[in-house]
């Protein structure tokens, strides 16, 4: 009788029939979080990799005309020659060196204010900070097609207050003549660059500790020695990673030397930087196959230098 008993409540319970056993929590919080991701994952498809698949397809592809040139044009099916021709096509290649040529000048100059910029505000007091970081960020939060075009206003040479004071010592400068137009191009970028890098390099500023600076106080140093000898080198992840962004900026800069070009055509050509090569290609000569192996063999330069770049600095911050 004992053992019947302990048999039975040892037993487990018999299920109900026509009711189907609960899902584990587990499986329905997977379910809710993909939910939560879903709109993500569509944003993602549709402005990512749905277009980069699009542009492979494109790349594979060319414009041929039938007969003697003058029947109508059809899309043929040519494999690589796309990226075959990119790779042969000397001004493509001289556009990517010049941006980088660009950008290894002017790259360092922004950082340099930018860094110098957050570690004054670092030192002066929160009203004042919060004053100059909203000033500063002005540049940033400006469109590029107005600060560009205000910066076209301070060149021309009628009409402008840098001509008007140059005018009045004596002093004639073409701000687009040869090696000119490179510094009114770089004026503009680091402009509109400075504000945001120093926002970056001030926030890890602000989150360095205190107590290393009373140390060093302690020990006798200065705010400059402070700035150099305990600062700057607590920051390097932030100035590698603005460095890293910068050099991705310039490989597809467009925008800025667009406008520039509308009042000197002879030194920004068409050919003046990677992103006006493929636009011009894709929007004026109707080249969009060849424009999308351009743009593909560009997105590979980019990410092969900003890899680089990163591992580089990074070698040398350790």
């Amino acid at each position: 009788m004992s053992t019947a008993l302990r048999r039975s409540s040892a037993a487990p319970p018999a299920p109900v029939s026509g009711r189907a056993a609960p899902r584990p929590v587990r499986a329905r919080g997977a379910y809710k979080g993909l939910l939560f991701t879903l709109p993500f994952l569509a944003g993602f498809l549709a402005t990512y990799v749905i277009p980069i698949g699009y542009a492979v397809y494109q790349s594979l592809y060319q414009k041929k005309s039938s007969g003697l040139g003058f029947g109508a044009s059809r899309t043929v099916f040519t494999g690589f020659a796309n990226f075959a021709d990119t790779f042969s096509d000397t001004s493509f290649w001289s556009s990517i060196v010049r941006v980088i040529l660009l950008g290894a000048i002017q790259i360092p100059l922004m950082l340099g204010i930018s860094l110098l910029m957050a570690l004054l505000l670092d030192s002066v007091a929160a009203r004042a900070v919060r004053f100059f970081r909203s000033a500063l960020l002005i540049p940033y939060v400006i469109p590029t097609v107005v600060s560009t075009l205000i910066w076209l206003f301070l060149y021309s040479p009628t009409g402008s207050p840098i001509h008007d004071v140059l005018g009045r010592v004596g002093a004639d400068f073409d701000f687009f003549g040869g090696v000119t137009t490179y510094l009114a191009l770089g004026n503009v970028l680091t402009w509109q660059g400075i504000g945001f890098n120093m926002i970056l390099i001030s926030a890890a500023l602000q989150s360095l500790p205190r107590e290393m600076y009373e140390a060093a106080h302690l020990d006798g140093a200065g705010e400059w020695r402070i700035a150099w000898s305990v600062k700057v080198p607590n920051i390097t992840g932030i100035l590698v990673l603005t460095g890293m962004f910068s050099v991705i900026a310039r490989l597809q800069l467009f925008g800025e030397p667009l406008i520039l070009r509308q009042v000197a055509p002879e030194s920004i050509n068409t050919d003046f930087t990677p992103m006006l090569a493929i636009y011009y290609k894709a929007f004026q000569t109707g080249e969009y196959q060849y424009a999308a192996a351009q743009s593909l063999i560009l997105a590979l330069v980019t990410g092969v230098l900003a890899f680089a770049y990163f591992r580089f600095t990074n070698r040398g911050a350790k």
